[in-house]
């Protein structure tokens, strides 16, 4: 084998976002994630809304303005029947 091709491996630390810490050994000395065994509601037992970043409020935002549009674009269409 080659020397000195394979990185480090180090004592490191995985923080979830709901604060819990577990100690393991990684090739980074941090690792930090959105969800873990602790809080995780397949683990709990407990059902819980589970938002990465927003991701859900993006997405009805985005869906509000897609149904805007097409009201309006609708209504136009309507309108110019009319005439």
């Amino acid at each position: 084998m080659k020397a000195d091709i394979h990185p480090k491996y180090i004592d490191a630390e995985i923080r979830c976002a709901c604060g819990n810490v577990i100690k393991t050994r990684s090739t980074k000395p941090t690792v930090i994630i959105g969800i873990c065994n602790e809080c995780h509601p397949f683990y709990t037992g407990q059902q819980k809304f589970v938002d990465t970043a927003g991701r859900v409020d993006k997405f009805q935002q985005r869906l509000a303005k897609t149904q805007a549009a097409q009201e309006a674009k609708a209504a136009a269409k309507a309108s110019k029947k009319k005439k």
